[in-house]
């Protein structure tokens, strides 16, 4: 049987448009998979979905979806070749370019989207909702957080979408429009992404991260590229990070809309179009008129949940954005001072015996387990468990000095363990073995890993759990790691 050809363009196609005999194929069925395959089914399509994973709350979207007419196969190997009859194939943002469906695709002229990339097709022509987009390595679902919080204190009916809170198609093809939505995207998001033309956008940072995926010589290069394509065609700001040359450079190079500003965030004094810190006040001298003069206080830092460098930078990123959209100082203040981060990033979990237990189980690279241990000393550093084929030798040699003692765990523990004894030999380190089960076994661990830091710590230390490393080998994810470990410390102290 010969495999069938592309008879529909989908180029064209948008919101209002019959999708009546579109064969579209969805590739991975998470979040944002199903919200793909719903929507669409909606528009007229005809949606074959096919994914590896039989997780029960996936079978659960499945059946319903079924109901409303996809075809689903749910299977190992259901993802290994692109079915013969498809125009369209939108794949979730985890499979590599050199996935054999996605091979397939594009030898057969299939058009390859990511949801993303359906979602901005599918903004309502008549009053489409600005995009506020937020990338980096680091601090992106903080900064959108943050943003969000700013939109809805200026009295805009916002969300924050993308990578994390609602599927983009959803958010889009919700009956009652947003005002603007605040969209942080991942380098695997935007590597499928094509048309997106942010009103403002923002790359936080860019470090070692997902070697793994992007792996190969050009892996940091491919990795900063598809971080850098959030800036094409953005209309009124790029926002770049001073302390990061690489987020500098790719705004050089993005082309964008005629009349768009490159607009800096520094956690020192700012020059004239740029955002930063004057004493203890987060100031613009970017979106007011009396710039080359003055500053517009925008909050200070005790209005911030934190004052770690981190946060203060995520917050002058997200008002950069806002102030972009023309909110107001105030709105900006009220904004920031509202907003509280999610659970398992620098949260105290207690504080017992002059020794500060701190749960940032949500820090999965070397950069974000760095700013976690910039905020702190000295530190009793809890790290390890899924590399991603990043390296730790400029982490250590950075902190190095911050450090009391090393606490390892999870499967990649060895990677640092390496870099501790080229750069910081004099660090004492506790390496926490267990099998790679999770479950009860992963309470075990924490139990393991606490009793062992709390041996090392001295009055005046911080306990950190910032891995630098992913969670699966151990966990099901960073929160049921963070969980686990916080259980951990309440047990020891006596406050569970």
């Amino acid at each position: 049987m010969g495999v069938a050809t592309v008879t529909t363009d989908v180029s064209t196609l948008g919101r209002k448009d019959s999708w009546e005999g579109v064969r579209a194929v969805v590739a991975g069925f998470g979040t944002s998979g199903a919200a793909a395959v719903d929507n669409l089914l909606h528009l007229g399509a005809s949606v074959h979905a096919v994914a590896e994973s039989a997780h029960p709350r996936i079978l659960e979207r499945a059946e319903l979806l079924e109901v409303l007419g996809a075809t689903i196969d749910i299977h190992e190997g259901a993802t290994a070749a692109l079915p013969e009859e498809a125009d369209l194939l939108v794949v979730s943002p985890g499979f590599r370019p050199d996935a054999p469906i996605i091979v397939a695709a594009r030898e057969r002229g299939v058009p390859v989207w990511g949801e993303v990339e359906l979602a901005w097709r599918l903004r309502d022509p008549d009053q489409p909702a600005p995009w506020l987009c937020i990338t980096g390595t680091n601090g992106k679902t903080t900064t959108v957080q943050m943003l969000d919080s700013i939109l809805r204190a200026a009295g805009l009916r916002s969300v924050a979408a993308g990578n994390v809170g609602l599927p983009l198609t959803e958010a889009v093809m919700d009956p009652e429009p947003y005002d603007v939505i605040a969209v942080e995207l991942s380098s695997f998001q935007l590597h499928y992404t094509d048309s997106m033309a942010a009103e403002s956008a923002v790359v936080l940072n860019v470090a070692e991260d997902h070697l793994d995926w992007y792996d190969g010589p050009a892996g940091m290069d491919d990795y900063a590229r598809d971080k850098g394509r959030i800036y094409q065609n953005v209309e009124r700001a790029c926002v770049y990070n001073v302390a990061d040359a690489v987020t500098e450079d790719l705004v050089r190079e993005a082309d964008v809309v005629e009349g768009a500003r490159a607009i800096g965030f520094t956690l020192g004094m700012p020059a004239v179009g740029m955002l930063g810190v004057v004493e203890d006040i987060l100031v613009d001298r970017a979106f007011i008129e009396q710039r080359e003069s003055s500053a517009a206080e925008l909050c200070t830092l005790d209005d911030l949940a934190s004052t770690a460098p981190h946060f203060v930078a995520n917050a002058l990123a997200a008002a950069a954005l806002a102030r972009a959209h023309g909110i107001s100082q105030a709105a900006v203040r009220d904004g920031l001072r509202a907003f509280r981060p999610d659970g398992h990033r620098i949260a105290v979990v207690a504080e017992h015996d002059a020794i500060t237990w701190v749960d940032d189980s949500k820090a999965t690279n070397p950069h974000a387990a760095a700013s976690s241990l910039a905020a702190f000393a000295p530190v009793v550093w809890v790290a390890g468990g899924l590399a991603k084929g990043a390296h730790f030798d400029d982490l250590v040699s950075s902190v190095g000095d911050r450090l009391r003692a090393v606490v390892l765990i999870g499967r990649d523990r060895q990677v640092i363990a390496d870099a501790l004894s080229r750069h910081a030999p004099d660090v004492p380190v506790f390496q926490v073995e267990t099998p790679e089960t999770g479950g009860a076994v992963g309470d075990d661990l924490m139990r393991r890993v606490v009793a062992t830091a709390a041996e090392a710590a001295q009055p005046g230390d911080t306990v950190l759990l910032a891995p630098g490393c992913a969670s699966m080998d151990q966990f099901t994810d960073y929160a049921a790691r963070g969980d686990a470990f916080a259980t951990a410390v309440r047990e020891h102290v006596g406050t569970s």
